[in-house]
């Protein structure tokens, strides 16, 4: 399914929902050698991915990501990352803060892959554990009020695209489905996207899969909101998504 998915896109088709996840199947299975993956993700880079081909990679990779049983209702603040702004990880430092403010935090992180600091980097310079098993995780979430979750650990199944992700050293769709394949199955989330014009497009994702409440953001050319101008927002509230600027 790779090798055609491959040359669908390069000839500037796209792929159905059912399609983007075959394709993700594949390659969680180890099926699709390190120079097909590269060129898959390359190849979706340079034409742009769909809102079907987002839902379909993440519901793949949902369905193989270890569970973690968390029993409150818990949120993520999560970025892209990859927009070259150079900034430390605010996404993290924001987590304690509203944890700080009684929010149950589930936060979904990585190390960096084409970013100068990724949220493992941080919390385990810090001294934090990143190899905590599901149950302590979520023992940390209900208890402490915040957790994090590792995604290497949590998604083991993504094993094979490591190499060509390091390889490519460039964002890809990866950095689009990590925040939206949370293994706690958070249904609230806070998402900074690296480009404008993915705001209103990962807040259809977000409702696509069964979020029920995010706020899609960027401003300032980062995935953050920012306090040096305006922040266009990708709101999802009660089955809708409309988009404005604060």
């Amino acid at each position: 399914m790779i090798r055609e998915a491959i040359a669908r896109v390069v000839d500037g088709g796209t792929l159905s929902e059912a399609e983007s996840r075959a394709v993700m199947e594949e390659i969680m299975e180890g099926r699709a050698t390190d120079a097909q993956i590269a060129a898959f993700l390359v190849a979706l880079r340079m034409r742009g991915e769909t809102v079907e081909e987002l839902v379909g990679a993440a519901n793949a990779m949902r369905e193989k990501a270890t569970e973690v049983p968390i029993g409150v209702d818990a949120v993520d603040t999560c970025g892209t990352g990859g927009d070259g702004a150079g900034t430390f990880n605010i996404s993290t430092v924001a987590a304690f803060v509203v944890a700080g403010a009684g929010v149950p935090v589930a936060k979904h992180g990585n190390r960096s892959v084409s970013s100068r600091c990724g949220s493992a980097d941080l919390l385990e310079a810090l001294g934090i554990r990143l190899d905590l098993p599901p149950e302590t995780l979520a023992r940390c979430v209900e208890e402490v009020g915040i957790g994090f979750l590792f995604a290497p650990l949590l998604h083991r199944a993504m094993k094979h695209a490591i190499g060509p992700r390091r390889e490519i050293g460039v964002r890809t769709l990866f950095n689009l489905l990590g925040p939206v394949t949370n293994p706690a199955g958070v249904r609230r989330q806070v998402l900074g996207v690296y480009s404008p014009d993915r705001v209103e497009q990962m807040a259809k994702v977000l409702k696509d899969l069964g979020t029920k409440r995010a706020l899609v953001v960027h401003g300032d050319g980062m995935d953050e909101v920012t306090v040096c101008g305006p922040t266009l927002v990708g709101e999802l509230k009660d089955g809708g998504v409309r988009t404005y600027q604060v």
